[in-house]
């Protein structure tokens, strides 16, 4: 591709091999001129390789977790945010609108409390310019631009077009945080840790005088990036896309709202416990994340050591395109790869079955950092807004095109519309 030679690996049985059975020879970040681009040449926990990796992802997991991903007080805020979006949909009068920012401010605020410390209010003026730039980037990422800069980074780098509203987007979201960890610095407590940001602070005021440190400005200012972005945009576009898949399939939504009514009702809030006895809606979201195939070629890797993998000799450094689309439409793992079948995730007295082909977070080393924190945001938006609603769409379902707008990077759906109807 352009300048690299680039090897692909399809069919879940060659990802398999590769990611998880040889995972510390397929371990490394391979190279991507855009990445490279988002991580100042590989900072932050996504882009960087080696040691600073290990460093960063070690860091990153355990802050999560002392904030609650994957506990109950992450479930809390995600259960609270939920209930500002309900009130938001109500506010519609169940008029049809495009979800697209509702869901975006929604998954957003939640790993902005994570991060920055706090929510932000739907209406707030900061927080709307740092969606639009962060929809940009996920759009720009799967434009033909943004494909064209990956095969030639430095021709493309110098010419107008429409990739460059999306490097101002780009420096639009650091400046952004930027400015937030120098309203941190000012208020830091280092005995009360109140966010990640805080955390990193004092991770580098202990570090300070350690050469070689990767705990630095630059530093922290990648990999909060990388938490907000990739917290924000996967779980939103997997929302919008959801929601579309079941407006084309009323019978799917049908039978959730049954599921919903027997095992929750509609007094309480659904909370993650309730997953576990709701195996229709488990294997509904399972689905759509196989069916919208939201990352189709992965985000490159690279072989650590010269080695041979199925006969063929890979030479040290090549990068990899692990293609995931090929792993969620394998026909060896499902049934209908090219149809939304929620049966794929169910066994015949209609219980919950795990499917190796279920890729969409990566796997291996690199698995998604977020992916527990991703499962449960799916569940509680998903189940809370199907709880209380109805959905309705002002054009025929025959007219609903869900083939993506784009596809490059990232599979981005057409925007629509959808109504509301409360139940």
């Amino acid at each position: 591709m352009g300048t690299d030679p680039v090897v692909v690996l399809c069919s879940y049985d060659a990802v398999k091999e590769a990611l998880i059975d040889n995972a510390e020879d397929f371990g490394a970040r391979g190279h991507m001129p855009l990445l490279d681009r988002i991580s100042n040449g590989g900072h932050g926990v996504v882009g960087s390789n080696g040691e600073r990796w290990k460093q960063l992802r070690r860091f990153s997991l355990m802050t999560l977790r002392n904030f609650g991903m994957g506990k109950r007080s992450i479930e809390q805020r995600i259960q609270e945010e939920a209930q500002f979006l309900i009130e938001e949909f109500r506010k519609s009068q169940a008029q049809p609108l495009d979800p697209t920012f509702y869901f975006a401010k929604a998954v957003s605020n939640v790993i902005c409390s994570v991060v920055f410390g706090d929510r932000f209010e739907y209406e707030d003026k900061e927080f709307l310019k740092l969606l639009s730039f962060l929809n940009e980037v996920f759009k720009g990422f799967s434009s033909v631009w943004g494909q064209m800069y990956n095969v030639y980074p430095n021709v493309m780098g110098k010419i107008p077009g429409p990739h460059q509203k999306m490097f101002n987007a780009i420096d639009g979201i650091q400046g952004f945080i930027t400015k937030r960890v120098k309203m941190h610095k000012e208020s830091l407590d280092p005995n009360d840790p109140r966010d990640f940001i805080d955390c990193f602070l004092i991770k580098m005021e202990q570090e300070q005088n350690i050469p070689g440190t990767e705990f630095h400005m630059e530093g922290i200012v990648n990999t909060t990036f990388d938490l907000f972005g990739a917290g924000t945009e996967t779980v939103s576009t997997t929302l919008r896309y959801g929601l579309m898949i079941l407006l084309k399939h009323p019978d799917v939504e049908e039978r959730i709202h049954q599921e919903i009514d027997k095992v929750i009702g509609r007094n309480r809030a659904p909370c993650i416990e309730d997953r576990s006895h709701m195996p229709y809606m488990d294997a509904v979201i399972h689905e759509i994340q196989r069916f919208i195939d939201l990352i189709p070629m992965g985000i490159p890797h690279k072989v650590t050591r010269d080695l041979k993998f199925r006969e063929f000799f890979i030479p040290k450094g090549t990068t990899i395109f692990p293609l995931l689309s090929s792993v969620l439409r394998d026909p060896k793992q499902f049934k209908y790869p090219n149809h939304f079948n929620p049966g794929h995730f169910l066994d015949d007295k209609g219980k919950f079955s795990r499917n190796d082909g279920f890729m969409p977070f990566s796997s291996g080393k690199r698995i998604c950092l977020g992916e527990g924190l991703a499962r449960m945001e799916l569940f509680l938006f998903f189940t809370t807004i199907l709880q209380n609603f109805s959905l309705r769409s002002p054009v025929n379902t025959e007219e609903i095109d869900l083939t993506p707008l784009m596809s490059g990077f990232g599979n981005f759906p057409r925007y629509y519309q959808l109504a509301f109807i409360p139940r």
